[in-house]
């Protein structure tokens, strides 16, 4: 059972920046490859980036590429996401997640969400 809080998210204007942060409880954070994902008001959720486990491989959407950096600590049981040249667009609840798998997220245990408002 990993459980996960995210925070970090605010309003803030086009061009900005933004890092959330999502920190995990339990001792098992590291075997977890983990992943940022979002949700547009009337839109489903879709993936905006993840990192392996061990290996510590990214992966980006395209949408966000070159914008936004996803990393880990496990040490802190945390993983970040900075996100630069904020976009108007870019506007949605962020989702952190821990799945044991980096290519299926069907079971992954979610956090709660945090607000990210992109004003123009």
């Amino acid at each position: 059972q990993v459980h996960l809080v995210e925070s970090g998210g605010g309003l803030v204007q086009a061009g900005g920046s933004l890092r959330l942060s999502c920190a995990a409880s339990g001792r098992t954070f590291s075997t977890y490859h983990m992943g940022w994902f979002r949700q547009a008001p009337g839109k489903e959720r879709e993936f905006v980036a993840k990192i392996g486990n061990i290996y510590i491989t990214t992966y980006y959407a395209d949408s966000v590429k070159g914008r936004f950096t996803i990393s880990r600590d496990n040490a802190k049981n945390t993983v970040y996401l900075q996100m630069n040249s904020l976009k108007p667009e870019d506007t949605a609840v962020y989702y952190c997640a821990a799945s044991g798998r980096l290519d299926s997220w069907s079971s992954a245990y979610w956090g709660q969400g945090t607000q990210v408002t992109v004003s123009s």
